[in-house]
């Protein structure tokens, strides 16, 4: 477990090598809140992550978003996810799917990134199969700027879940 005050002793390379997965594939955003030390709390670090992927161009933030694996794809029945990423999808039974389960998840997620260019993004940590799929079903009704803003907020919601994993909360 990390500590506040140990992170805001961090040099910059230290810094993004632990902090650096927080963002799926994306230790830019790292890098970026890194200058922004020293960090009252894990909420202080958290709104400074967030800032820092909320405030990139829009190619930079599709390109966050197109970081995250399916849900309950090809990588996931591979074993080629992060760690952090096989972890929160096992939290919600995904990596348990019946044949007819993942048939569902790979119709969705191939519809949804056919839609809006990018994959489904949900913190699984606070959800199940079934929310997973009522979520999936309904978010696939947005527009693109609503969605791309609901998938950048989930992208907030893991990366938090990510922190308290590192620093204990």
């Amino acid at each position: 477990m990390a500590s506040i005050p140990e992170v805001n002793g961090l040099d910059r390379d230290g810094f993004v090598a632990l902090l650096g997965g927080v963002f799926e594939h994306s230790p830019w955003v790292a890098e970026g809140a890194w200058a922004q030390r020293p960090f009252g709390n894990v909420d202080d670090l958290h709104r400074a992550m967030v800032a820092v992927a909320g405030a990139a161009p829009e190619a930079a933030r599709l390109t966050l978003l197109q970081a995250h694996p399916d849900l309950a794809g090809k990588l996931a029945r591979g074993g080629g996810l992060t760690a952090a990423s096989t972890a929160e999808q096992a939290s919600a039974g995904l990596d348990r799917l019946a044949d007819d389960e993942y048939d569902e998840f790979t119709a969705l997620n191939d519809a949804y990134k056919a839609r809006f260019g990018f994959p489904f993004i949900i913190a699984v940590r606070e959800n199940t199969k079934a929310t997973i799929l009522d979520a999936f079903k309904r978010r696939l009704n947005h527009d693109r700027p609503a969605e791309f803003a609901a998938a950048l907020a989930e992208v907030a919601k893991i990366a938090r879940f990510r922190l308290d994993g590192i620093f204990g909360g």
